[in-house]
C-alpha cells in the first residue's frame, strides 16, 4: 500500500481536531455544550471523504501534470484552486448538511448563502500553502503537510458548515 493512502485516517483525526477547536474557541460552546455528536461526524467526513479525496486528487494531480519545476507548481496550484476547490468545498459543505439532516432545499439555500464567503476565505489560504506544498513537499507527504494547516481550516470549516 502507498504512503498517501496510510495517511487517508489523518483527516478524520484532523477534522475532529478541527470541530473541537470551532465549539470550544470559536462557538465557545464549553463542555458541557460541546456536541459530541457533531464531532464523530465531522471526523467520519475526514475520515471517509476528505481523506480518500484529497488523497486520490493530489494522486490525479501528479499524473495530469508532472514535474517539481515553479511553473509547474504554478499550474497544480491553479488546477487545484480553480478545478478542484470549489468542487470539493460544495460536495463538502452539501455532505455535512445532509448528515445534519437538512432537506434538499436547506442544503442548496444553505449553499446559497455560506459557498462564496467559504470559497472566498478558502483563497485567502490555500494558493500559497498549495504552491509551497506542490513545490517543496513530495506527492507521499503533500495530504500531511496540508492537514496540518487544515487543523485551522477544518476550524472554519466545521463552524461554517454547521451554522445554522
Amino acid at each position: 500500500m502507498e504512503r498517501t493512502y496510510k495517511l487517508h485516517t489523518v483527516p478524520g483525526t484532523l477534522v475532529g481536531v478541527g470541530d473541537v477547536i470551532s465549539q470550544q474557541l470559536v462557538e465557545r460552546k464549553g463542555l458541557h455544550g460541546h456536541n459530541v455528536e457533531r464531532t464523530v461526524k465531522m471526523m467520519g467526513v475526514g475520515f471517509l471523504f476528505v481523506g480518500p479525496v484529497v488523497g486520490g486528487w493530489y494522486k490525479v494531480l501528479d499524473g495530469l501534470i508532472s514535474g517539481s519545476s515553479k511553473s509547474v507548481a504554478l499550474k497544480k496550484m491553479l488546477v487545484d484552486q480553480g478545478g478542484f476547490a470549489p468542487c470539493f468545498l460544495g460536495c463538502f459543505l452539501t455532505i455535512v448538511g445532509s448528515l445534519n439532516g437538512l432537506s434538499k432545499e436547506e442544503i442548496w439555500d444553505k449553499l446559497k448563502r455560506d459557498y462564496k464567503d467559504a470559497l472566498i476565505t478558502n483563497y485567502y489560504i490555500w494558493p500559497a500553502v498549495q504552491l509551497a506544498n506542490f513545490y517543496f513537499i513530495p506527492l507521499y507527504h503533500r495530504l500531511a503537510v496540508v492537514q496540518c494547516v487544515a487543523v485551522i481550516w477544518n476550524s472554519y470549516l466545521s463552524w461554517k458548515a454547521n451554522q445554522a
